[in-house]
Formats: structure tokens, C-alpha cells, sequence
């Protein structure tokens, strides 16, 4: 089957399942909205010609070029990825950039957008620890707020130690709750 195909399909999975998540946070505008900007063809047609299926086709674009158009485009139009909260640190040597903290309905689309990919990507091989993994693995790459580190870190603890049914129902409970972190 083409990349063309493919690369559609697995968008869309991603993003129904992370609607999917969403709508069982109540976050259903988010969940609606979500990685809509994936089907731009600033997006889209870098994911069909850079498409591998077991992993983003940003990758592969950042390989051969040095960096990656889709995900410029799409770190700046989507509010729940961590790189979209940075900004120049006031008090500082000038240039540094820092995390700003990210409000909590974003939070909880990212913990949903990560544990929808690592579904995705890992197809039958999934476990609940695999989005944990990958956060760890990736934290000493990335420019994030503390709160924000910690509370994500948390929810894919939890994740990882008691599965979907329980996180998510903590998540709501917590989301009643709290209007922050």
C-alpha cells in the first residue's frame, strides 16, 4: 500500500484514539481539535514522503535535512506539546530559553496524545509502561517547566503501574478537583 495511504491512516487512528482519550477526560473540544494541523500539506506531505509506520516521519525528515518543516509547523500550532511553552527566561543571560508552565487541560491532551502514539507505533506490543519510556528517555532532550515535568512524570507512573482504567479514572477525579497542578 502507498505511503499516502498509509501515512492517512495512521494519523487518523492516532487521532481518533486520542479523541477517544480525551473524551473520557471530558476534554471534548481538544479531543475534536486535536493534530487537525497533520492534515496541512505543510504536514502531510513531508509524513507521506518520510512515512515509516513504526515511528513519526519527523525523524526521518530531521535525518535527511537537518531538522523537520511538519514538526516546526506543528510544535507551533498545537498547545499541547511542551516545545509550543518555551520562551526567552526574563532575569537571564540573554537567549536562554526556558519552559513555561502549561495549563492543565494541555497536560492532560499530552498525556493523552503520548499514550495514543506509543499505542499507535507499538501496535500489538504495547504495554502501559512504554509512554512512561519514552518520556524518560527523551526528558534529557527537552525544555519543560518543573511543574509540568513532574505532574506529566506522574500520570505516566501511574500509567505505567496500574493501566489505562485506573489512570483515568484518577485523572478525572483529579480534573473535578483542581484547576492546576
Amino acid at each position: 500500500m502507498s505511503n499516502l495511504v498509509n501515512h492517512f491512516r495512521t494519523i487518523t487512528r492516532h487521532r481518533m484514539l486520542v479523541m477517544r482519550y480525551c473524551f473520557k477526560l471530558g476534554l471534548y473540544r481538544q479531543g475534536l481539535l486535536h493534530d487537525l494541523s497533520k492534515y496541512t500539506p505543510t504536514e502531510f506531505i513531508p509524513g507521506v514522503i518520510y512515512f515509516q509506520g513504526d515511528h513519526s516521519p519527523n525523524d526521518a525528515e530531521r535525518r535527511d535535512k537537518g531538522f523537520s518543516t511538519a514538526w516546526m509547523h506543528h510544535k507551533g500550532r498545537n498547545k499541547h506539546h511542551l516545545e509550543y511553552w518555551t520562551d526567552y527566561k526574563i532575569g537571564t543571560k540573554k537567549g536562554t530559553m526556558s519552559g513555561v508552565k502549561m495549563p492543565l487541560n494541555y497536560v492532560l491532551e499530552m498525556f493523552c496524545d503520548r499514550v495514543a502514539a506509543s499505542r499507535i507505533y507499538n501496535g500489538e506490543n504495547y504495554t502501559d509502561d512504554m509512554p512512561y519510556k519514552y518520556f524518560m528517555k527523551g526528558r534529557v532532550h527537552t525544555t519543560i517547566d518543573p511543574e509540568t515535568d513532574a505532574f506529566l512524570e506522574k500520570l505516566l507512573r501511574l500509567l505505567a503501574k496500574y493501566g489505562e482504567e485506573k489512570t483515568f479514572r484518577f485523572i478525572r477525579c483529579y480534573r473535578r478537583h483542581h484547576r492546576t497542578y
